[in-house]
């Protein structure tokens, strides 16, 4: 186990950068924070590549810090760790994980949550959380849309993304493998040709469109889509929230 007190230290200043995307694309690595999180990738098999926890982290899981590689453990002062949180108050442990992205579909089963330029960080890890619980096969980030490492959509995510492929990629051209294997796709718009979604039947495996919170879903994207569906507002908000919208649908269609 290695020990670290200062903030100036090498290492601690490159674990810094990874709070900025740019770094983690170059590092292929991402920082998570608190317990929970962090025993969720550990259990998922993600590759850790360190764990750094204070005395307050130490006394806490002291019987889980033993079952860990000692290789990969530093015990850091509270001053490392308080440069390192960015949460208010830290939670007295945080660790670095390597990425581990897939970048095609393994297979065409199941509902598949696709995000069209969703920039809220809050609700791209809401909703990766809900297909998670909703029994999904995958999410696909499209172009736009948050990055997943940052710590607020992973903080969302609450470890979904440990449970469930979330890939990266081109939606147009991802849509077209749907349609080469015939399965449906549903747009989100309401317009004079999309129906009620409680219209719409249950199916085994599907494709759902969920746009940016001001533009929705792109025309381009809409164009490709097997059927446009709406929810109907029966009060006076205008709208609903991208998140919320996209839980009721998931739950429908599957």
């Amino acid at each position: 186990m290695k020990e670290i007190l200062s903030s100036k230290n090498p290492l601690i200043k490159e674990i810094k950068k990874l709070h900025k995307k740019k770094a983690r694309d170059e590092k292929k690595q991402y920082v998570i924070e608190g317990f929970h999180l962090i025993e969720e990738a550990k259990n998922s098999g993600a590759i850790i590549e360190w764990i750094l926890f204070n005395q307050r982290g130490q006394a806490e899981w002291a019987n889980w810090l033993e079952t860990c590689d000692p290789e990969k453990l530093i015990f850091v002062s509270d001053e490392v760790l308080n440069s390192l949180s960015d949460l208010p108050t830290p939670q007295g442990i945080l660790a670095v994980i390597n990425k581990n992205e897939a970048d095609h579909l393994a297979e065409f089963r199941g509902g598949w949550l696709l995000l069209d330029n969703v920039q809220d960080p809050g609700n791209v890890g809401t909703m990766i959380r809900t297909a998670d619980a909703a029994g999904l096969a995958g999410v696909i980030i499209g172009e736009g849309s948050a990055d997943i490492y940052s710590t607020k959509v992973l903080r969302a995510m609450q470890g979904s993304n440990y449970h469930l492929p979330v890939i990266h990629g081109n939606l147009a051209d991802i849509l077209q493998q749907f349609i080469q294997n015939q399965i449906p796709i549903y747009g989100t718009e309401l317009n004079e040709q999309a129906v009620d979604y409680l219209k719409v039947n249950k199916a085994e495996n599907y494709g759902l469109i969920m746009g940016n919170e001001g533009q929705g879903v792109s025309a381009t994207l809409l164009a490709q889509t097997t059927q446009n569906i709406y929810i109907p507002i029966r009060g006076q908000a205008e709208s609903l929230n991208v998140a919320v919208a996209a839980g009721i649908l998931m739950y429908h269609l599957s």
